[in-house]
């Protein structure tokens, strides 16, 4: 391996490295270990000028990373002279192996830089988007996608990247909804645990491991009429049972970097939030990694109006505990003249100096500052037959069957004529959904590209776009009606481009854009068995679809094997077997619509007036949290319990014997949910507890455990403290939110303080 002369040669000064130890204990090891890099970090921390520490904390952008305000680019003369920390944006084996020989051999400090970079769901081999993957309700699934993404992006010289988003939303207008795992905190503790493991491998040292980071802190999702960027309004019990529990999850896994969010929360925005960064990550939580600002986070506390001068903006928010400051340039710039003023204390620029030095030590860079620089690994290990293996499983996991009337579906192979219809079927960017890294669209396979694999020698496949996805342009009409009176089958593709679910592309409707939900009704008229495939990143409001096309899939975006995934459920190579991760609503009226809400005291009834709902339309929503249908069929047993009475410090055994009654084998995401009947708040109607994805042979059962804890039956009481009350508890199980078998747990005893420590 490389080896960084003079940061080893420092090291062996300040005896650091190499230290053997006699001690076989696991944990004296690891002690041991952490005293040679703190004294390592001290050691290089303490010949730093005050330029070059908070040229650390510094990030400037590479021209693949642009999503706000122009900002300056870095350049050879910025690393010489340890104006710069880390990078995003700079993508590539060979580049980021020249600025890193900069780095390391012609500045004064010899420090290497890190490498950043948006790795959302692939690098080149390009997984389905977030979203779509948290439908799969599989976190192995999510952590082996998050391990070949990181094989590949860190092949590509890469050693930190900005995900997974745990962000939690109930909100579908916002356009970054795409990026999360949707509306359930446990869904999404579990999704991003699993990301962090996946991203972060066994040891950040490792070569293809890279760093992780849980962003956006905290509820970023909960932004206003759901505009990317806006104000949030969020109670505190709300704000530590729905939005940190995914964060915290992370943090349990080991990330090693958490991103801050644009928002403000109770009027502090969270790049100077103190109470939030350094008292519930760092304090109450133990966390002690990087925090980043998000792009221009730092500066936009100008705007947020917390002061008038960048200076002071910039201390605000090193104080809070924001380490890394993206692309504002606002501490490099601005933070000596706070220190050289007393304003600042320098132990504070010193602390966040710490976690960079010691990530990057911890990283191995110090060791081999090109641990990751190889133009031959990068071309081998990129979108390797293996890795779309695996981004075609994954796609299939993925999708979602919403309706199949008259078992419209599967296809026969056979058929003899298919009209494949809609812009959408052949944009293999689409295919690929936003935030796509390196990925390049001739990779993608499109959904006519697919069904033409998919279907026999004898079958003929018709195409017509039909319509733009966004313009309102009908002159496609009749050559769409034409073929699809040739055809035995209709599959439409309809739904948003990539670029509709983004960051910064919210949306103030759900309905299929452009003039596609009329191309639907033309085409529909024609009276042929027609499927409509959705390809989009959020709920869309599709009501006359459910009331009159018999089968319905939802496709999201699946990335590379998009086309393949979609004709392989199309055809019935694969039954279906994805669930909702989020509600769709009928309208864009119904929102907030989510199936963990709390009761009212006048609970919706339909046939009660005064009661809680619209009197337009039906309260329920289109689609239930949860669902998803399969080619075959399940059947649920009654749940039942090892004890239907206990006490507060008991744990409970859920069991509900789930069989396959249809021809056909199939995988079902069995649910539990739970309700705390009466407690000393109001508590959710339901909220999920568990869950558990089995596979099932024709005519096979399966007996499904669930352990409910104390823990898992807690919430934040009266006092603001984390308790478990006595009362009854209604436990459900069934294949969705809202299809659900209960029984009923009884707890004795006293409340049980589970965490003396009020959030407030």
């Amino acid at each position: 391996m490389a080896r960084l002369p003079h940061a080893a040669r420092l090291a062996l000064s300040a005896g650091v490295l190499f230290l053997g130890t006699s001690t076989p204990l696991a944990a004296q090891r690891v002690s041991a270990s952490s005293a040679r890099m703190n004294r390592f970090v001290d050691s290089v921390l303490a010949r730093l000028t005050l330029e070059e520490k908070l040229g650390q904390l510094t990030q400037y952008r590479g021209r693949f990373s642009l999503t706000g305000p122009q900002t300056p680019e870095a350049g050879a003369e910025d690393i010489r002279a340890g104006r710069v920390g880390s990078f995003l944006g700079v993508r590539g084996a060979a580049p980021t192996r020249e600025m890193q020989q900069i780095a390391v051999t012609q500045s004064r400090t010899r420090i290497p830089l890190l490498f950043a970079d948006d790795i959302i769901h692939g690098w080149r081999t390009i997984f389905p988007v977030p979203l779509a993957e948290a439908a799969s309700f599989n976190p192995a699934l999510a952590e082996r996608t998050a391990r070949i993404a990181a094989v590949e992006g860190a092949a590509a010289g890469i050693h930190w990247t900005f995900a997974p988003m745990v962000d939690i939303t109930r909100e579908p207008r916002w356009g970054r909804v795409v990026e999360g795992a949707g509306e359930d905190p446990y869904l999404g503790s579990a999704i991003a645990a699993a990301k962090v493991r996946g991203f972060q491998g066994a040891s950040l040292r490792d070569s293809l491991s890279l760093m992780a980071t849980a962003k956006h802190f905290v509820a970023y999702g909960a932004a206003e009429g759901g505009r990317d960027y806006n104000t949030t309004d969020v109670p505190l019990r709300t704000l530590h049972e729905m939005y940190l529990p995914p964060f915290h999850a992370a943090v349990n896994a080991g990330v090693k970097s958490i991103m801050a969010a644009f928002n403000q929360i109770d009027g502090v925005p969270m790049h100077a939030n103190k109470a939030l960064i350094d008292g519930v990550l760092r304090t109450r939580w133990g966390w002690d990694g990087i925090l980043v600002s998000d792009y221009t986070g730092v500066m936009e506390l100008l705007q947020h109006g917390l002061s008038a001068d960048s200076g002071t903006v910039g201390r605000l928010s090193i104080d809070a505990g924001v380490d890394v400051d993206m692309v504002s340039n606002i501490f490099y710039k601005d933070l000596p003249r706070e220190v050289r003023a007393g304003r600042l204390p320098v132990a504070v620029v010193d602390s966040a100096v710490r976690r960079v030095l010691r990530t990057k030590y911890e990283l191995g860079l110090f060791d081999n500052p090109f641990k990751s620089s190889s133009e031959a690994r990068e071309k081998a290990l990129t979108l390797t037959s293996a890795h779309r293996a695996e981004a075609r499983a994954a796609a299939q996991q993925s999708i979602v069957l919403l309706r199949n009337e008259g078992n419209v579906l599967p296809l026969a192979k056979s058929v003899k004529t298919v009209a494949v219809i809609g812009a959408l079927a052949d944009d293999a960017r689409s295919a690929l959904g936003g935030w796509a890294a390196a990925g390049r669209p001739e990779d993608a396979v499109t959904v006519l590209v697919g069904i033409r694999k998919a279907v026999g020698a004898d079958t003929r496949v018709l195409y017509a776009p039909g319509a733009p996805v966004e313009a309102a342009d009908t002159t496609g009409f009749a050559e769409a009606v034409r073929i699809a009176r040739e055809a035995d089958v209709v599959v439409m593709v309809v739904g948003e481009h990539q670029d509709m679910s983004a960051e910064a592309r919210n949306r103030s409707s759900l309905d299929v854009p452009g003039v596609q939900q009329q191309l639907v009704e033309r085409v529909h008229a024609v009276g042929k068995p027609t499927v409509a495939v959705l390809m989009n990143g959020r709920p869309l409001s599709i009501p006359w679809m459910v009331q009159h096309v018999p089968a319905i899939v939802e496709s999201w975006y699946l990335g590379v094997e998009h086309g393949n995934a979609v004709a392989d459920v199309l055809f019935g190579a694969v039954n279906p077997s994805g669930r909702l991760p989020i509600t769709f609503p009928r309208t864009v009226g119904q929102v907030p619509i989510y199936y963990n809400h709390m009761n009212t005291g006048r609970p919706s009834d339909e046939k009660e007036r005064y009661t809680s709902k619209y009197f337009d339309i039906p309260f329920t929503p289109l689609y239930a949290f949860g669902h998803g249908l399969s080619y075959t069929t399940f059947r649920y047993s009654a749940p039942t319990l090892s004890r239907s009475k206990g006490t507060t410090a008991d744990s409970v055994t859920v069991s509900v014997t789930v069989t396959n009654t249809g021809a056909r084998s199939g995988d079902e995401v069995v649910q539990l949910y739970v309700r705390d009947d009466a407690g000393s708040v109001s508590r959710p109607v339901k909220e999920l507890k568990g869950f558990r994805r089995i596979s099932l042979a024709a005519g096979a059962s399966e007996t499904v455990t669930f352990r409910l804890t104390p823990d898992e039956l807690s919430f934040y009481g009266a006092q603001y403290r984390r308790v478990i009350e006595p009362g009854t508890f209604t436990i459900m199980v069934g294949p969705s939110s809202d299809r659900v078998q209960s029984t009923t747990l009884e707890l004795t005893g006293r409340t049980r303080v589970l965490d003396a420590r009020s959030i407030r």
